[in-house]
Order: C-alpha cells, then sequence, then structure tokens
C-alpha cells in the first residue's frame, strides 16, 4: 500500500466551506450506525461553522491540494475540548485521526485534561480513543438512538 503524504495545519476561514463539506461525508457513517440523519453536524451550517472559526482552532489535514481531515480544539479552563475529528471515507484507517488527534492536543500543552465525545455504537472512534489513552467518564443519552460516551486523557498519558 502506498503511503499517503499529508501535512496537519491551522485552517483558514477560507476552508470553513470545504471542511463542512467533508464533516457532512465523514457523518454519514455515523448517521447510519444509529440510523439518525439529524444529528447536528449533518445539519450545521456555513454560518455556525464559521462562528466556530471565531472561537476554536480548526485544524486541517491536507493531500495533494485537498482538505482530508480536519479536528477542532478549544480551551476551557485546565481542560482541553477537541470535536468534529474527521477524515475522508477513502482515508480512514490508515493513521490520519491518530495524528490529527495528536496535534489537536499540541494546541494546548499546558492543560491538565483532554476531553472529547463520540456516540457509543461508534466503535472505531471508541478503540482509536482508548487506543491512545482515554478513558470514559460519564455518557449522555441524546435521543433513543443515540448516547455520547465522554471520554478524557489527563496530560502526561502516552498514546
Amino acid at each position: 500500500m502506498m503511503q499517503l503524504e499529508f501535512r496537519i495545519e491551522r485552517a483558514a476561514v477560507k476552508d470553513a466551506e470545504k471542511i463542512l463539506g467533508l464533516q457532512k461525508l465523514a457523518y454519514i457513517s455515523e448517521a447510519e450506525i444509529i440510523d439518525d440523519f439529524t444529528i447536528p453536524p449533518l445539519r450545521q451550517t456555513l454560518d455556525e461553522i464559521l462562528f466556530e472559526f471565531s472561537r476554536q482552532i480548526v485544524l486541517k489535514v491536507e493531500s495533494g491540494g485537498d482538505i482530508i481531515g480536519s479536528v477542532r480544539v478549544s480551551r476551557d479552563g485546565e481542560t482541553c475540548r477537541i470535536g468534529k475529528l474527521i477524515v475522508h471515507p477513502d482515508h480512514q484507517n490508515i493513521g490520519i485521526g491518530t495524528r490529527l488527534l495528536q496535534a489537536a492536543q499540541e494546541q494546548f500543552p499546558e492543560v491538565k485534561r483532554y476531553e472529547l465525545f463520540t456516540g457509543e455504537k461508534s466503535l472505531k472512534n471508541l478503540s482509536l480513543y482508548k487506543k491512545i489513552g482515554y478513558r470514559t467518564f460519564k455518557t449522555e443519552t441524546v435521543s433513543a438512538k443515540l448516547t455520547l460516551v465522554f471520554l478524557e486523557k489527563f496530560s502526561g498519558v502516552s498514546g
């Protein structure tokens, strides 16, 4: 298998529309898992993502001029919140998500903990997060079809 060349860098506002399109593509698999195509990542608007750009660090993964991954990161006191970690379906399972998660954590190396969440039926996501040191600390039922699992990792925990 050919090694994919890619780089991770901070996204600019001009990337918002492409990232939103990628997000909708990437979250289709999540919607299929829970049989609910009304989840917020699929309904997000360009204005909403632009607002997130003004309040969060948005990282992107580029390969061959295309954006193939992204993640949003913010700081809340001693916690780094990581959200909307996405990788293009054609480029999953080759380490991009892991590298993106590491890059997200590197945005706030001084915090005491990192936090993220995913759906309880998103077994690939849960496996990735646990493999690199995240542990479940709570669950939250959103609807009959969706329960979110919140995970945390304390700084100094390698993975």
